[in-house]
């Protein structure tokens, strides 16, 4: 996968969605019709593009995008949360209406469950994404994901594909991608229960984990005769399988480290992933690096201030890498395209 090589080589273009998202912490998830005293509640800023958004923007990758807020109180929140994420407010984009919402549960051991009101996120429209066609040109990325509509979605990845410019599509919330939105990604990133419904009737019944995995290579060869040149399914602590064109798989472990909260661990994977092909790393490195990402977030509370910076991932996989004689320290500053991490 080439990128797009401009002036500014290394930015990256999200088409980003911002929720208000309120979260409960709780010793384990809810069973249906129980209700829970949660230990503490916390409100942040959230929504899957803006996470991926300041992801890339903690790691050094200058963003440009496009971000839909209501004029409710909600939407106040964004600029602030902009701000502080290092992201400039001219990405917002005021829709009359409600803004995007939505409430987590977290338990004990990390594990989450959620859901969202999408508010002025469906309301981004092919004309907002035409409106900024000199910004998706000038990215060497184009990054999407589900909670906006399909239309916005088609419209700039059409715009970079025929400009050069490699696409990423994280389908989640989930939902069957359009043949016209297959044609133009590069790279579909999915989680396990993703890839599961990607499958469908293809999916063996009581599938586990390893024939998922096993299906893998199938899934993508009908993804990669729909335009698709890379498929990335996450499966949280046990990794994630990674299938470019050409039949190459890499298998990415998971980092071992002490489970938190796991809101945000996919968002930081894929920052952390796009972030390092822009740098100019081999899938294999910018693999490592996502994993290191996702190890980071679910290992903190909260989504913003728990996204890793540059600094904080280069320590990590320092620590993380076991070096070999003539190998170099992984440092995320530095381009080193040719460089591979052991281990």
């Amino acid at each position: 996968m080439m990128l797009h090589q401009t002036s500014h080589a290394r930015s990256a273009f999200v088409l980003g969605s911002f929720v208000a998202a309120g979260t409960f912490h709780v010793d384990r998830l809810p069973r249906p019709g129980e209700s829970l005293i949660a230990s503490s509640f916390a409100w942040d800023a959230g929504g899957k593009g803006f996470n991926v958004a300041a992801g890339l923007s903690r790691l050094g990758v200058p963003v440009e995008g496009l971000i839909p807020i209501g004029t409710d109180h909600l939407g106040t929140l964004a600029e602030a949360a902009l701000e502080r994420a290092g992201l400039s407010a001219s990405m917002l984009r005021l829709h009359p209406g409600s803004t995007g919402i939505g409430v987590a549960f977290v338990g004990a051991d990390g594990e989450n469950c959620l859901a969202i009101q999408p508010g002025a996120n469906r309301l981004l429209s092919r004309e907002a994404v035409r409106s900024a066609a000199a910004g998706i040109t000038s990215a060497a990325m184009v990054l999407a994901q589900f909670e906006i509509g399909d239309d916005p979605v088609a419209e700039a990845f059409a715009i970079a594909r025929s400009a050069g410019i490699p696409t990423l599509l994280n389908a989640s919330p989930f939902r069957m991608p359009t043949d016209e939105i297959l044609a133009s990604t590069t790279i579909l990133v999915v989680n396990e229960t993703e890839a599961e419904a990607l499958l469908g009737p293809r999916l063996p019944q009581k599938a586990g984990l390893a024939v998922l995995r096993a299906e893998a290579t199938r899934l993508a060869d009908v993804l990669f005769e729909r335009g698709v040149e890379a498929l990335v399914i996450t499966f949280g602590a046990e990794g994630a399988r990674i299938v470019l064109a050409g039949s190459t798989v890499l298998d990415q472990p998971a980092y071992p480290v002490d489970v938190v909260d796991t809101i945000g661990a996919g968002d930081a994977f894929t920052a952390g992933l796009a972030a390092s092909l822009l740098a100019g790393r081999p899938w294999d490195a910018s693999c490592r690096m996502a994993a290191a990402c996702g190890a980071i977030m679910v290992a903190r509370h909260g989504v913003l201030d728990g996204l890793p910076t540059q600094a904080e991932v280069t320590d990590f996989l320092r620590a993380h890498t076991p070096m070999t004689e003539g190998s170099v320290p992984f440092d995320l500053a530095s381009p080193a395209a040719k460089h591979r991490p052991k281990g």
